[in-house]
């Protein structure tokens, strides 16, 4: 049975942007409690890896190699990309590269479960992106950056940590210590995690209300290009690669769905919440295309097996 609180997810992702526009200085007073949110959300995604999980990784570590590498290689390189030939100004340049060396998100494991993908490896190659994201994201920014900007890696690397490893690591020693805990917890993390993806993006249109105000064409173009231009190179590439075809839709979801959250936390953190405007619309594009292409591939496609059709997995 699907969940049809997070089949919302853009209706509450709409409520929360629309909410925050109109309260934004209400709302923006809580700038602080974004990184927090974001590690709430991991800490949650950390209560749902199970030891299945990594039985499944173990016996796909071609599709969960495959989604990691177009992950950080692919969505940087189209951001650049993009934004080059676009001509972009600094700080909005700035915010594309973040977004798009960002590791996946949360959204990715929901909009995976409503396409009827496989979820177990979608929540492994989060899980995986997440971890390495501590290293390959400050290397990847500061790549890009080098003739625009001076990026400091080590405080990039700390704030990744502090906010996305070790809530994740948490929650997975939180479920192996207190298993039947985490279990009854389960049934509720993913309304959790659609809280708080429709909570952090509230709270960064709130930072940026003025800005999105006045975003020209060129921009929400930008932003748009860069996410339907990953959900489709995802999905091509797998299925170039002998991946089958609900392998590919997973890989093409992880890729093309952004940790926007964590992108904008680092925007606001280490550059300006200017930067923070790409992440702040790619989460919102990404959710309304992830959403819209679910949909059509739950329609369209065979479905896997329900014991695999899940968000989270029982021990």
């Amino acid at each position: 049975m699907k969940d049809y609180f997070s089949l919302l997810l853009p209706l509450w992702v709409l409520i929360a942007s629309t909410l925050a526009c109109f309260f934004s200085p209400e709302v923006a007073q809580f700038k602080n409690a974004l990184m927090p949110l974001i590690a709430f959300i991991m800490f949650a995604m950390g209560l749902t890896i199970t030891a299945q999980d990594v039985l499944v990784s173990l016996r796909q570590p071609q599709a969960l190699l495959i989604g990691v590498l177009l992950q950080f290689l692919l969505m940087p390189a189209l951001a650049w990309l993009i934004s080059t030939l676009l001509g972009l100004p600094e700080e909005i340049f700035i915010g594309m590269i973040l977004a798009g060396a960002a590791p996946g998100g949360v959204s990715s494991n929901v909009l995976t479960y409503l396409a009827g993908g496989r979820v177990a490896l979608s929540v492994s190659m989060t899980t995986v992106s997440t971890l390495v994201s501590i290293i390959m994201t400050p290397w990847i920014t500061a790549l890009y950056l080098q003739e625009v900007v001076d990026v400091d890696q080590s405080a990039m690397l700390i704030s990744i940590a502090q906010m996305i490893v070790v809530p994740v690591l948490a929650g997975i020693i939180f479920k192996a210590a207190l298993p039947k805990l985490a279990t009854k917890a389960l049934p509720v993390l993913p309304g959790i995690a659609v809280l708080g993806i429709a909570a952090a993006i509230g709270l960064v249109v709130a930072l940026n209300a003025n800005a999105l105000t006045s975003l020209g064409i060129m921009t929400v173009s930008a932003v748009a290009l860069h996410n339907l231009s990953g959900l489709v190179a995802g999905y091509t590439l797998a299925r170039l690669m002998g991946q089958d075809t609900i392998t590919a839709r997973t890989i093409a979801i992880e890729v093309g769905a952004q940790n926007c959250g964590m992108a904008s936390a680092l925007a606001v953190k280490h550059f300006s919440a200017l930067a923070a405007i790409p992440p702040t619309l790619l989460s919102i594009i990404q959710v309304i295309t992830g959403t819209g292409l679910a949909s059509y591939w739950s329609n369209r496609l065979t479905r896997e097996p329900a014991t695999e059709n899940r968000l989270t997995n029982d021990s």
